[in-house]
């Protein structure tokens, strides 16, 4: 290589670091947040995991606190001055809603909240309306009651098998075995139904004069 094609190379390298240089003076900065930015994000992702491990805790303590008192009276006036918001507010209603004995219609307003928050998921809203249809029983119509549990009992909610188990007992207190019976034994069939509940699908079918449908058929 002659010399002047090696000038001209050493030149070309030179503008090159002074323009690498001068664009990293000029741009670094972004660098240097975005490096920032990374290892302030971590932080505080691990931030509000421990603050959220210690807002769950104290939470469970209150509750377990709260559960000690004695009279269920006590234990209600202890619950409901637990501080809670979110789905933590939507595990204390479901505990205050859990002695209707006590209290039916307190029961029934701390369902109620549960299943009409929609910021919550559906886990906890359908938990509340089986709950409450469970907890009014004959207090309700059956026409409520239907239509309370049939919006609950399509596939991909998680408790339709059981809204759908409450669908069929509607039928019985309707006057109608056997449409209770055919119903039974297709949830029996159910690939979603529990041992549990196909248990005791099969005693009520059993009681009902029911034929138990053949386990090789599911």
């Amino acid at each position: 290589m002659s010399n002047p094609d090696s000038f001209i190379e050493e030149v070309t390298e030179e503008v090159r670091r002074d323009r690498l240089f001068r664009l990293f003076r000029k741009y670094g900065w972004i660098g240097v947040l975005v490096i920032l930015g990374l290892v302030g994000g971590t932080a505080w992702t691990e931030y509000a995991k421990s603050r959220a491990e210690a807002r769950a805790e104290a939470f469970g303590d209150a509750l377990i606190d709260a559960l000690d008192h004695g009279t269920p009276d006590e234990r209600r006036e202890a619950l409901a001055a637990v501080p809670a918001d979110g789905e933590q507010a939507a595990i204390l209603n479901l505990i205050l809603a859990s002695d209707p004995a006590a209290n039916v219609q307190e029961t029934l307003a701390a369902l109620d909240r549960v299943a009409a928050d929609s910021a919550l998921s559906p886990a906890y809203r359908d938990l509340a309306v089986l709950r409450r249809v469970l907890v009014a029983g004959s207090g309700q119509s059956v026409a409520d009651r239907r239509a309370a549990l049939e919006g609950i009992a399509v596939a991909g909610r998680p408790y339709r098998v059981l809204a759908q188990e409450q669908l069929a007992y509607l039928l019985i207190e309707e006057g109608k075995p056997d449409e209770a019976v055919a119903a039974l034994s297709a949830l029996m069939q159910d690939q979603e139904a529990s041992n549990a509940l196909r248990a005791r699908v099969g005693q009520m079918i059993t009681a009902l004069g029911g034929t138990l449908p053949d386990p090789a058929e599911g």
